[in-house]
């Protein structure tokens, strides 16, 4: 998933942080004036890059400034529930995922998209990967949300290690298979560890690839019918696996490493491999990069199943209650626009192109070249990800690194907490899950009852 800051910067800073960030193309704050817009966003690379170009470009073509309030994602997430809960109607947009999407759609608290994309055919609905499309539509059938960037996730390896060692890593690897490698690369370089896995708390953190290592180990979190599985022996044995394989082989402090701290590691050398979101290779080949033209990029490893990569979408939502959603929807159509990625392309560089959402991009040659070490491997990630059915057995409602329902994250971010302190050796798998499996009942008794 995103990168976050709030392990990296105290409280004081991150408030500095959103000061500074906040009220970008506008007059350094929220802004109430009939030309202008207020955006409550995530502070992920792809969204600092927005604030750069907004007032040269899409304030000058169309005369509404653009008022950004820029937070890191934990701290968004709350922000944004807040916002949409009261419809208080003070952002007119907001950045949601493909995971709030159903829900916050029937609450009421989103405005339906549908009529402006039939109207507007020059945004081209069907250049959106359809999945995308798909998991941002709710269950009444209309579009609530357009996608800024998406990822699924696949395995990153360093291949001049993997040459220097003889060894051959697998277009399609198994999880055993990476296991096996990351024992054989394990200090092939001073101070490298085999691989990076997340182990930090948090449903986005490390149950965002741990959850898709569940699915194709055969694990789901509820059955069809809603009976908790959480400490099932399917559940067991991918949470053994993965607590086993990043405690032999993975990288140091790893009950505290998320995405940031997975990235930082690939970049300085500390690790050969890292399994995680498709988004993470722009980072990796950028300019300046020390290990740009080093990475090599295969399928999201699997047992059981054909696939295991996940699909997730940081979008444009309009809420509800604005007053200025003909506005706010020429912003969306601007910023998850074909033009909106060469805009990048040719001012920040291509590696920095918020892709992952258009099937366009991966025929632009500027693009393709600039990303040819992933640019393939990310395409066919995300057109073979399918929230529907992710695992062995049907489920009771979509998603890969999550479950389709309000209760999840307040589940998933509790149960990882006993994860998490399972990989810092503290307690066991067994334990952790079993523990994991009365949260699972109350959570499933909170949501049924409404």
């Amino acid at each position: 998933m995103p990168r976050r800051l709030r392990s990296l910067l105290g409280i004081g800073a991150i408030a500095a942080l959103a000061a500074g960030l906040s009220g970008c193309a506008g007059a350094g704050g929220l802004g109430g004036g009939r030309n202008s817009i207020n955006v409550l966003m995530v502070n992920n690379p792809q969204m600092v890059d927005i604030q750069k170009l907004t007032a040269d470009n899409f304030t000058k073509q169309t005369g509404i400034t653009v008022n950004y309030t820029v937070l890191p994602e934990n701290d968004v997430r709350d922000k944004i529930s807040q916002e949409l809960s009261s419809q208080a109607g003070i952002y007119d947009i907001s950045t949601i995922s493909n995971y709030e999407v159903p829900f916050y759609a029937k609450a009421g608290w989103l405005a339906p998209l549908s009529g402006y994309v039939e109207r507007d055919a020059s945004f081209n609905q069907s250049d959106i990967f359809p999945g995308m499309t798909k998991s941002l539509t709710a269950s009444d059938g209309k579009l609530y949300a357009e996608p800024f960037y998406g990822e699924s996730s696949f395995l990153m390896y360093r291949k001049d290690v993997f040459a220097a060692k003889g060894l051959t890593m697998p277009a399609k690897p198994t999880w055993q298979q990476v296991a096996d490698l990351a024992a054989k690369v394990d200090n092939a370089q001073p101070g490298m560890r085999g691989i990076c896995l997340r182990g930090q708390v948090g449903w986005g953190q490390v149950f965002a690839p741990l959850t898709t290592v569940v699915n194709t180990f055969g694990g789901t979190w509820f059955d069809k019918d809603w009976q908790p599985q959480v400490n099932s022996p399917q559940f067991n044995e991918a949470v053994s696996f993965y607590v086993d394989l990043v405690r032999k082989h993975g990288e140091a402090g790893a009950p505290q490493a998320g995405f940031t701290e997975c990235l930082n590691n690939m970049v300085q050398g500390k690790v050969a491999m890292w399994y995680d979101a498709t988004s993470a290779a722009g980072s990796l080949e950028a300019s300046g990069s020390p290990v740009a033209g080093k990475m090599a990029y295969v399928a999201a490893p699997v047992v059981k199943t054909e696939n295991s990569g996940w699909l997730y979408a940081w979008s444009w939502a309009i809420e509800h209650a604005s007053k200025k959603q003909d506005a706010a929807w020429k912003f969306i159509s601007w910023a998850s626009s074909r033009q909106y990625e060469e805009l990048v392309g040719s001012k920040i560089g291509w590696t920095s192109v918020p892709a992952g959402k258009r099937l366009s991009t991966y025929s632009n040659p500027q693009y393709v070249k600039a990303s040819s070490a992933f640019a393939a491997p990310t395409r066919a990630a995300i057109l073979s990800a399918d929230p529907a059915n992710p695992g062995v057995q049907p489920r009771p409602v979509p998603g890969i690194q999550f479950m389709d329902f309000p209760e999840f994250s307040g589940l998933a971010t509790t149960v990882s907490q006993y994860v998490s302190t399972a990989i810092a050796g503290q307690l066991t798998v067994q334990k952790a899950l079993d523990e994991g499996q009365k949260v699972a009942k109350r959570a499933t008794k909170t949501y049924r009852s409404k």
